[in-house]
């Protein structure tokens, strides 16, 4: 069973839930003025995924035990991701003059603090992953179901990369693949990717984040589907906003 600070993470999902659902987090096509002072888009995103590689490799490396063949696979996943997230997207992302709150930021910054504490030392001590652990059924199951998600989520981003020419800040309706059933594929693909990685690694501390990225992006995709369907009014209708042909 999950320890105490376990149940903080699982916490921490309810309250950001319903906090999202009523106030959408104002960066990207949701910004506006009213939440303090601001810094450029590509800083903060830079700023605030990277604990998730440095503070993960600290607690990972300074854990109890010395690391399993299975932990460090994992870890390779983890960092797969963050990887890309950290210093790859804010480059190729359209961010020239957009902004973003520092609040935001920070609160980012802090959550993957955390997040990287509970996964790090999990995967360090608390899990078990010897060499066997990788032809295990979870293993294989969840490792498959998180690189799914990550092909999903890169490839939807750079669709929407592509939808605008060069110095076009405007907002286009993206088509082809999960695009004509969902508004937001980049979120259905990370969802698929840590819920993958709850079940690679078996752990409550995966499970604890996959649960915490689905109350973070569900109310952030429902809040994009409304925006799509306010700003265009021959937006297909077919679509849904996350999960496809469900919601």
């Amino acid at each position: 069973m999950p320890g105490p600070t376990l149940w903080v993470m699982f916490g921490l999902a309810a309250v950001t839930f319903l906090a999202v659902s009523f106030v959408v987090a104002p960066y990207g096509r949701h910004a506006r003025p009213g939440f303090g002072p601001v810094i450029p888009a590509r800083l903060g995103w830079v700023v605030m995924e990277s604990p998730a590689v440095f503070a993960l490799l600290a607690f990972f490396w300074t854990g109890e035990a010395p690391a399993q063949p299975g932990a460090l696979v994992l870890l390779g996943l983890w960092l797969l991701h963050y990887l890309q997230r950290t210093f790859v997207f804010p480059f190729r992302m359209r961010a020239h003059g957009k902004t973003m709150p520092v609040l935001i930021a920070a609160m980012a910054f802090g959550f993957n603090v955390f997040n990287a504490f509970l996964n790090g030392r999990w995967l360090s001590g608390a899990g078990r992953y010897p060499l066997e652990w990788l032809w295990d059924v979870r293993f294989v199951l969840g490792a498959a179901l998180f690189l799914l998600g990550l092909s999903i989520n890169w490839w939807a981003d750079a669709v929407l990369r592509t939808l605008r020419a060069p110095g076009d800040t405007g907002y286009r309706i993206p088509h082809g693949g999960l695009y004509e059933r969902i508004s937001c594929p980049n979120y259905f693909g990370e969802l698929l990717e840590w819920f993958g990685f709850a079940l690679a690694a078996w752990s409550w501390a995966g499970l604890a984040f996959a649960v915490y990225t689905f109350a973070n992006l569900a109310p952030r995709a429902m809040a994009h589907h409304r925006w799509y369907r306010e700003t265009f009014p021959e937006y297909p209708q077919v679509r849904k906003a996350l999960i496809p042909f469900v919601w």
